[in-house]
């Protein structure tokens, strides 16, 4: 589970902006999330009173898990599509979120006390400068001074709520089972984005085969799957390790990119995906 966990989370979480490209088209970003934790919610629900498992206990212990879901998913995935959606191009959001590695080094130095070695260090350089030259295509695309600057903070600040937001995931209050945790969690990702979807949503759902395959593709991957592994790897691991994996997302996003959508995948781009990789697996290994 230690050596596979790890391949497996890199694999689905990389799927995540595809799957936002193609939701944009049939129907509104904030309604569709909220649909999509609903059915989270509820499954995890289902599934721990099936097993009969413990629930949180307490007001602080209830109100962590609340925390927990409200910032990994509903401030995190919830900003981070309305940048996109205002036209925030999906490689600058990439290269915004592959910040998050660093967030989290810097979080356990300056507030946790914790100190990483040189090795932690120069692999999460590398591995963000290979991300930079995977995305540079896209990046010399861009108009720089088209970007609004309110957008691109509101990015980073859901990069940093979901760093924040994994963080808390290593509480002694935010321990138990993981059914019963996510439940509860996923619930205060309902509580942010259906408030979103009431102040920014617009009615707007097509009801087409392929957005229903979008939502079921959504629920039992993206987040039974990936978000679950990645709340097992941070209870499991050490913060800024199991965060330097989010590295290897937007080259294996680009070569998905390249298999599916036929998107043009340069040998500069091969280049960073090695480089990205590599530094990885230096900021992992002990």
């Amino acid at each position: 589970m230690s050596t596979a966990a790890p391949l497996l989370f890199v694999l689905i979480w990389s799927t995540g902006f595809l799957v936002g490209r193609g939701v944009a088209a049939h129907a509104d970003p904030f309604w569709f999330l909220a649909a999509r934790f609903v059915c989270v919610a509820s499954a995890f629900t289902a599934a721990a009173l099936w097993a009969r498992v413990a629930w949180p206990r307490g007001a602080r212990r209830i109100g962590w898990h609340l925390l927990a879901g409200a910032l990994m998913s509903g401030l995190y995935l919830g900003p981070s599509w309305w940048a996109m959606a205002q036209g925030l191009p999906a490689g600058i959001m990439s290269l915004i979120g592959a910040l998050q590695p660093l967030f989290t080094a810097l979080i356990a130095v300056a507030v946790l006390q914790k100190r990483l070695s040189g090795r932690t260090w120069a692999g999460l350089a590398l591995g963000f400068g290979g991300v930079a030259l995977v995305l540079l295509p896209r990046l010399q695309a861009t108009d720089a001074g088209a970007l609004s600057l309110p957008v691109v903070l509101v990015a980073a600040g859901s990069i940093l709520a979901l760093t924040v937001g994994s963080m808390v995931q290593k509480s002694p209050l935010a321990t138990g089972d993981l059914r019963s945790a996510s439940a509860v969690q996923n619930v205060g990702a309902v509580l942010v984005l259906a408030a979103m979807a009431l102040v920014f949503g617009q009615p707007h759902w097509d009801n087409t085969p392929l957005l229903w395959g979008y939502l079921a593709f959504a629920v039992l991957v993206l987040s039974i799957g990936g978000a679950t592994l990645l709340i097992w790897l941070m209870r499991h691991g050490e913060a800024t390790r199991t965060t330097a994996l989010l590295l290897a997302v937007p080259p294996l996003s680009a070569l998905q990119a390249w298999l599916i959508f036929d998107e043009t995948l340069s040998a500069v781009q091969l280049v960073g995906f090695v480089v990205a990789i590599a530094g990885v697996a230096l900021a992992r290994s002990r």
